[in-house]
């Protein structure tokens, strides 16, 4: 993503895998292609096709279409989960021989072009580092006229999760809020930004890891009302313990796991938080848990309290 600019300037490829969970980056990519395509009728020179509508066949039949009004015919599949093993092979052989005047652009948030990417160009659109999200945000508060605390990007990005997606939507409400006031602060994203749920789980693992008792009752009463906060906890420990006993680095255990790659950065951080001895109690704990609540020995909206203060004594 951060050199897909600069790889315009040297024109465009006939086609582009992106992969990734920001949604934000793929909109960033899309509006860059969609320029260096010099798009004049969106309406005959766009075309876009999703888990409803795919198929290979419409989408092979439509890159051979020349366009009306742009330089290029823009193909967009967004977001298709289920592909054929039929499709790839017709697709691999189209890639062989694309038509020039067309460009396809496969969001793939589901990682079902992988087999497609040596014969493409690729663009990331993982969640980016730290820095270069803080510099994006500063950036777009700036566009506004508005300038934001080091401080306050920091919360901003952990409590949207590291999302830029997330980030933009919050950006308009903070800058708004108080117009006479140039700086945004940390004490008006915290007043302002809800925080997602699965950094709130990771703040209350923080909590447990550190034996902060209070600290993890308070964010657990907070959080007590939440739908599928049992299954957001348990899935949480059960990565910290994996993570605990694998030697594998993160993008095959992200694969392992089923969870994108920035959650498995974030989630080592926290493991030294916990003994190997804890994080394998613990997902004993998980276990019996769950098994109490099926068999119908617990209820759930105790399971979670049950759960979280026999974490902090073991």
């Amino acid at each position: 993503m951060k050199t897909l600019k600069a790889r315009l300037k040297n024109g465009v490829d006939n086609c582009y895998l992106l992969e990734g969970e920001d949604f934000y980056l793929y909109d960033r990519a899309f509006v860059m292609l969609k320029k260096a395509c010099n798009i004049g009728l969106e309406d005959f020179d766009v075309i876009k096709f999703d888990d409803e509508n795919f198929s290979m066949q419409a989408l092979l039949s439509a890159a051979e279409v020349m366009p009306m009004a742009s330089d290029y015919k823009l193909i967009v599949v967004k977001n298709v989960s289920k592909i054929g093993e039929n499709d790839k092979k017709m697709l691999q052989n189209y890639l062989n021989n694309p038509a020039k005047t067309t460009v396809i652009v496969f969001f793939d948030y589901f990682n079902k072009f992988d087999f497609i990417k040596n014969q493409c160009s690729f663009v990331d659109c993982r969640r980016f580092d730290s820095a270069t999200a803080s510099a994006v945000i500063v950036n777009e508060f700036a566009k506004r006229n508005k300038q934001i605390s080091s401080e306050a990007v920091n919360s901003l990005l952990d409590y949207c999760n590291g999302y830029l997606s997330r980030v933009n939507n919050e950006i308009d409400k903070l800058c708004y809020y108080d117009l006479n006031e140039s700086l945004v602060t940390k004490k008006l994203v915290e007043e302002l930004v809800t925080k997602d749920s699965e950094y709130v789980v990771f703040e209350l693992t923080d909590a447990l890891g550190k034996k902060n008792a209070d600290k993890a009752l308070t964010i657990l009463n907070q959080m007590s009302k939440e739908q599928g906060l049992l299954g957001l906890i348990t899935s949480h420990f059960r990565r910290l313990f994996f993570i605990s006993i694998s030697d594998m680095n993160d993008k095959n255990l992200a694969a392992l796991l089923g969870v994108k790659e920035y959650a498995i950065s974030k989630q080592k951080q926290q493991v030294k938080n916990f003994s190997k001895m804890q994080l394998k109690k613990i997902y004993a704990l998980l276990e019996k848990v769950d098994f109490n609540i099926k068999s119908g020995a617990m209820l759930q909206e105790n399971a979670v309290y049950f759960l979280i203060l026999s974490i902090l004594y073991i």
